[in-house]
């Protein structure tokens, strides 16, 4: 079975809960995380694609570089901040999919020593 830590898009399956029943997903489409296509479906939030990836890690915060990603879910702690077709520090919890949408983790570069540079 493949990691649920890892952020390489290609090692990762679909973590999404099986359909059962009635249950029915939006229509499949197709966005660009950091310059590679990925699938989501309409109704889902940038937050829940990139979950459905195995990603974790949406941002660095700005003062230590420390590690972000969705934590609330409800547009409240910005942990989930993102840049969406060009606009950063979008809150991905709170923004639907869409066709063609691109989408950039706000990572800084590892420093030396560790930590990210700002």
């Amino acid at each position: 079975m493949k990691s649920r830590r890892s952020s390489k898009l290609s090692e990762v399956s679909d973590l999404r809960i099986p359909l059962q029943g009635e249950l029915a997903r939006g229509a499949e489409i197709s966005l660009r995380l950091d310059g590679r296509q990925i699938r989501a479906y309409r109704g889902e939030t940038v937050a829940a694609a990139l979950t459905a990836l195995g990603i974790r890690v949406f941002r660095d915060s700005p003062k230590r570089g420390e590690p972000r990603g969705l934590y609330c879910g409800m547009g409240v702690c910005f942990d989930c901040l993102v840049a969406i077709d060009g606009r950063p520090n979008v809150r991905a919890c709170m923004t639907y999919v869409e066709p063609g949408m691109r989408v950039e983790l706000q990572r800084a570069p590892a420093r030396p020593g560790g930590g990210r540079q700002q």
